[in-house]
């Protein structure tokens, strides 16, 4: 998040920067942590990921990938399998799929 944004402006900043789609924010999705995933960079900082993920409406933009991004491409559901996907974003789209509208948290 950036000064002075909340929560919803940075969905859609984020996801306007990464992909080139422009969204509105619908519905959180959840809160995602897991303390075996750490992330060691090579300036020596460590960090452990946490995720607030909501699901979003397209409502413009030019899908692109970025800096941020290697590919940026719309798929059908059926087709995720066979995709190359971190085992950690895997669930969080799985948890974006279920029809249960309360929000998951760990």
């Amino acid at each position: 998040m950036e000064l002075g944004e909340t929560v919803a402006d940075a969905v859609v900043r984020e996801v306007e920067e990464e992909t080139g789609v422009l969204v509105r924010a619908t519905t959180l999705v959840g809160v995602f942590s897991n303390p075996k995933h750490v992330i060691a960079y090579d300036d020596g900082e460590v960090r452990q990921e946490f995720s607030i993920c909501f699901a979003a409406e397209p409502i413009g933009g030019d899908l692109r990938s970025s800096s941020e991004s290697k590919e940026v491409l719309w798929v059908d559901p059926s087709d995720l399998a066979s995709l190359d996907i971190h085992p950690s974003v895997r669930e969080r789209i799985r948890k974006g799929l279920d029809p249960d509208p309360d929000p998951y948290f760990t």
